[in-house]
């Protein structure tokens, strides 16, 4: 396996990153086998695993805890923190100092590990001052407890805030950034992307198998009603009865046409496409079985050419996301009327 760094930071990371998302209640509650596959991926070379608290509210950091026991120092492992891990807690959820402190904690605990190599910040909260999240941060990597900072799903006027505020204030910077991108989810090519780039910033894609839509499950004869494991908690990406989900199950249709031409599968396609990109370190797959993580290894060895990738352009043009419940956030000022409108 060819590495590549991760951004500026000088650290090699495998072109895919194992995403641990679905070990655990959330896809796979099996623990043994989550094992398999997690060691599985190691062995093929892969050395970056991601994570989360709020997936399966620890569940999954307590199986990738299991499964790096002996192995912990050939990955950089990586998790976040935002998400609620409390029904009755509100502050057990955010990005306050004060849950900061105590979520690192829980995380190292069910890691089974000293340290964290990535640190992320899950989703923006802008009602949170960016300086009093830096600042747990830059005292956590000051304190050996993580190594590096990084930001998932965050806008680029984000991205850039979190940078000039780190310069400015003598913060630890994010290094790193995790967006949503898929040849059907293309909107950061825009401007977070290029951004990312210009900041130095590693780019580690979330969904870049569009939760499932790009694993060649969704052929013309096929019956679109058979649905993703995910449609019932995520139905505004998942119903193929929705308007938008109906336009991406043509670009699907058009995209595998593309790829049986091509000689590849559907999954090789679209993570050759996310891989093409000079922004990107590492793209995340997120396999709830063993042989789906089979069908996934190799893609980084696609080397996709220019008539397949202008192809995919007139299917799914740059810039272009076919369902907005793909950007996974949405900003509080198109969500909440009050601040759009004057009082």
């Amino acid at each position: 396996m060819t590495y590549r760094t991760l951004g500026r930071t000088g650290v090699r990371v495998s072109p895919l990153t194992l995403g641990a998302m679905m070990f655990g209640a959330w896809g796979n509650p099996d623990h043994d086998e989550s094992v398999r596959i997690i060691h599985r991926a190691l062995d093929a070379g892969i050395n970056v695993i991601d994570t989360a608290d709020v997936y399966a509210r620890g569940e999954s950091e307590e199986i990738v805890g299991k499964a790096l026991k002996g192995r912990r120092d050939e990955v950089v492992l990586a998790t976040k923190f935002h998400g609620s891990m409390s029904d009755e807690d509100p502050n057990q959820q955010g990005n306050s100092r004060r849950w900061i402190v105590r979520a690192v904690e829980d995380s190292l605990r069910r890691l089974q590990t000293d340290h964290i190599d990535l640190y992320q910040v899950h989703r923006p909260r802008p009602e949170v001052d960016i300086d009093e999240t830096l600042g747990a941060l830059s005292d956590l990597v000051h304190a050996g407890k993580i190594r590096y900072i990084g930001t998932s799903t965050f806008l680029p006027s984000q991205v850039v805030e979190a940078q000039w505020v780190a310069r400015d204030r003598h913060r630890e910077r994010p290094v790193t950034e995790q967006p949503p991108y898929s040849i059907l989810a293309r909107e950061v090519e825009r401007d977070l992307l290029p951004t990312a780039e210009k900041h130095g910033l590693g780019i580690l894609p979330w969904s870049p198998l569009a939760g499932g839509w790009l694993s060649g499950r969704y052929r013309r004869d096929s019956d679109p009603s058979v649905v993703s494991s995910r449609a019932a908690r995520q139905p505004a990406r998942h119903d193929p009865t929705s308007p938008e989900n109906r336009a991406k199950l043509e670009a699907v249709h058009d995209l595998q046409d593309l790829a049986d031409q091509a000689g590849v599968s559907l999954i090789h396609l679209a993570l050759g496409f996310v891989l093409k990109h000079p922004a990107v370190s590492s793209a995340i797959i997120g396999p709830r079985t063993l042989e789906q993580l089979e069908s996934q290894l190799g893609a980084d060895k696609i080397d996709l050419p220019g008539d397949v990738l202008d192809r995919i352009d007139e299917i799914v043009p740059p810039g272009t996301t076919i369902n907005e419940a793909d950007r996974g956030y949405a900003p509080p000022a198109l969500t909440e009327a009050a601040l759009r409108r004057r009082r």
